[in-house]
């Protein structure tokens, strides 16, 4: 694989060198706790008292005025969140902008729990913050001012001088975070005019977790971190002694190198956007053009997503939008507060260069991004660039993942409640029960059942997604009691992006799941897309007295689940390259398992209702259920098969989007043990593809139900809870 040319240190960068070197002899001679008296303890405080020099001198304050912290994060909080309780009697009004980071505005919204009123300031079509709208905003209450120096996302420097200079004629004290500018232009507390600064060491080449604080002399802060007496009995804990020597190198590096590395940052900023106005004309770039960061070029590509231009590079690294929310497709905060229009702010990628990067590198970055989005705005068929079918990892080309892109059930139910129910005698389920499948009546004997079920890639091989979805759209006709008989493709497929083999293979692999389970798929339709989909339209034949439905379940049944849950927190570490091979096999190995089995075995007992594990997760559905059937159910956690280590990824951050809408979904409907953590919510609402079966079967008969379907290779198979008469909550959870 070729260099990937790094564009994006605004969201964070490399150790410098020279910092790793000064930070060396603190991993294992210098090791002492700063605080002891003896001589490895001496050596410690000095070098943290050096650091300390080392900031004050770069921002040109005294050393009594710096606080080293974890990060920007906790100095905003501590600036924040510090000043205003320890000044409530002054008043409760604070100001900021709407293009705040989180680590400023998530504040704010906490502190409006707490009695507090906040301002946010809109800014113009450039980014900036308006003099006159700060001065508007300012009350008799008003005690904190917190604007940002420059913006994360499009660079524009704000008129910080001005605004402290209003705010000193009324009293106000101001807050500026300063994580994206230092290291990139010149600032110095007097300059600015401020009380109080944030700084964020792996902004500028520091290492991660580690910040400063600056607290001009004078200023009370409440401490929200208690213990001993560190940081001059302003912030307690054992300083991180490591990291704050590598933050003191780094500011003593900016106060001697910045002119030259303000200028290789510009130099090459200016160079990448020369070159794509000479390629590419349906762009923009945001921010304020001459009130920007040097190294910041946001850039709006008209009529593409951002995440898809990402997935297409292979050799350039960015951002969609903020670093924080580089998952996301939603447009950004900063972004929407500049009437950026949405044609343009949908496709927003940020190049943020440093102080490394050279004239080759942005050359070679601009061809890589000239390709691609030459190609992905062709509107005719383009030939496919950059790709080999034997070299694709299916996953990058889409922004979900499997059913975990399902419209939110909230919306869903919206919508259907407009929608007014077939009047059709012949219809004998629909969409009034939320039922998998439709059921319409041919004569006294037989019914046709059908289903319709497409998503996006949920692993990276074109031939097992075919098998996946294929078995996903089948489960819908077993889980009615039903017998497929035939199927249609429904693709979604952008063939500027991948070569046709690549549908090629997808096909593949659904005909040989149809094969497996004795139908052919007839035909279809397809339409040229931004990423690629796949499913099929199902159709079968079911017996008028053995239909399941949702509305059937009975109190005393019991609920038997036929496959392991995680399959969105399995798909979506898959998607980041985190499931080793063995934990890959099994994902796929569950998901491509047809419910023909389970289903066909089931029908042999007294099942009173059914459905598949899809989109809307475990309880999701189960809710479903319940609700049709007016009924509520007890779930035991401990007696649920996940997949192995699904606990493990969700903590480290694994999840579709789609399972915390499931989350919000059910809430409201769902009675949780005291005990039981967010993370295990979690888990019961992961949005599944190709899930197992959730039968309801009367009590008497799920013993020799269970064996059987193990007899038969359903290993899985388990009861996991009962059916109970209506209580004023459809789910309790134990």
């Amino acid at each position: 694989m070729d260099k990937v040319i790094y564009l994006d240190c605004n969201a964070t960068t490399p150790i410098d060198p020279l910092v790793a070197e000064v930070m060396q002899p603190y991993l294992f001679e210098n090791f002492g706790n700063p605080s002891s008296s003896h001589y490895y303890g001496a050596k410690a405080r000095d070098a943290i008292e050096k650091a300390r020099k080392q900031v004050a001198s770069m921002l040109g304050c005294g050393v009594d005025e710096i606080i080293f912290t974890s990060g920007g994060t906790e100095s905003n909080n501590y600036a924040i969140k510090g000043y205003a309780f320890a000044n409530r009697e002054k008043g409760n009004h604070i100001i900021t902008t709407s293009i705040e980071h989180p680590a400023v505005t998530e504040v704010c919204k906490y502190l409006e729990t707490k009695n507090f009123k906040v301002t946010y300031l809109p800014v113009d079509k450039t980014g900036l913050v308006n003099l006159k709208d700060v001065k508007k905003a300012i009350t008799q209450h008003t005690i904190l001012i917190s604007v940002m120096h420059a913006n994360n996302e499009v660079g524009t420097i704000q008129p910080i001088n001005e605004i402290a200079k209003l705010a000193y004629k009324k009293g106000i004290v101001v807050h500026s975070d300063c994580a994206q500018t230092i290291g990139k232009i010149k600032v110095k507390v007097d300059d600015l005019g401020i009380d109080l600064l944030s700084i964020a060491g792996h902004k500028f080449y520091a290492p991660k977790g580690v910040g400063a604080l600056y607290v001009r002399s004078g200023i009370k802060l409440e401490k929200f971190i208690h213990g001993a007496d560190h940081e001059l009995n302003r912030r307690a804990g054992t300083e991180n002694i490591i990291e704050i020597v590598g933050l003191g190198k780094a500011c003593d590096l900016v106060q001697t190198k910045l002119v030259k590395y303000r200028k290789n940052m510009q130099v090459t900023r200016d160079l990448l956007e020369q070159k794509l106005k000479e390629k590419l004309s349906d762009f923009i770039i945001n921010g304020n053009l001459e009130k920007r960061l040097p190294n910041t070029s946001n850039i709006s590509f008209k009529a593409i997503e951002a995440s898809t231009i990402i997935s297409e590079f292979n050799s350039v690294a960015v951002s969609a939008g903020a670093a924080c929310h580089s998952d996301s497709v939603d447009i950004s905060a900063t972004l929407d507060a500049m009437k950026v229009p949405i044609d343009y702010a949908m496709g927003t990628i940020r190049f943020s260069t440093g102080r490394y990067t050279t004239n080759e590198e942005i050359k070679k970055a601009v061809g890589e991004i000239n390709k691609v989005i030459k190609n992905l705005q062709q509107k005719e068929e383009a030939k496919v660039i950059g790709h080999k079918s034997a070299e694709i990892k299916l996953t990058q080309f889409t922004h979900g993942l499997g059913c975990a892109c399902k419209l939110r059930p909230q919306l869903l139910e919206e919508v259907l409640k407009k929608i007014p129910v077939p009047n059709d005698k012949k219809v004998l389920v629909g969409i009034n029960s939320s039922d998998d499948a439709a059921v319409y009546k041919l004569n006294e004997d037989q019914s046709l059942v059908q289903t319709v079920d497409f998503f996006t890639p949920v692993v990276d091989d074109p031939f097992q997604f075919g098998e996946i979805a294929a078995a996903n759209s089948l489960s819908d006709i077993y889980a009615m009691g039903g017998k497929p008989i035939f199927a249609l493709n429904v693709v979604g497929f952008p063939s500027n992006r991948l070569p046709l083999e690549v549908l090629r293979r997808i096909l593949e692999g659904a005909n040989a799941k149809a094969n497996e389970a004795g139908i052919a798929i007839i035909g279809g339709h397809t339409v040229d897309d931004t990423e690629p989909k796949y499913g099929l339209a199902v159709t079968g034949i079911i017996d008028n007295k053995k239909i399941i439905t949702n509305s059937s379940a009975k109190a005393s049944d019991v609920l038997i689940l036929t496959k392991p849950l995680g399959t969105g927190v399995y798909s979506t570490a898959l998607k980041k390259g985190l499931l080793n091979k063995k934990d890959e096999k099994f994902l796929v190995g569950i998901m491509v398992e047809l419910n023909k089995t389970a289903a066909e075995i089931m029908q042999k007992f007294n099942v009173n209702a059914c459905t598949d594990i899809t989109g809307f997760g475990l309880l999701g559905h189960l809710l479903e259920m319940m609700n049709a059937s007016k009924t509520s159910a007890i779930i035991e956690f401990d007696t649920i098969n996940f997949l192995p280590k699904v606990l493990e990824l969700a903590v480290a951050g694994n999840i579709p989007g789609g399972t915390r809408d499931n989350l919000s979904y059910t809430n409201p409907f769902v009675k949780y043990s005291s005990d039981f953590s967010e993370m295990k919510k979690i888990l019961l609402n992961d949005a599944q593809t190709s899930g197992g079966l959730l039968i309801s079967v009367n009590k008497s008969e799920a013993n020799k139900l269970i064996n059987t379907l193990k007899k038969e290779g359903v290993t899985e198979a388990k009861v996991i809870g009962e059916i109970i008469k209506e209580e004023k909550l459809r789910i309790i959870v134990s």
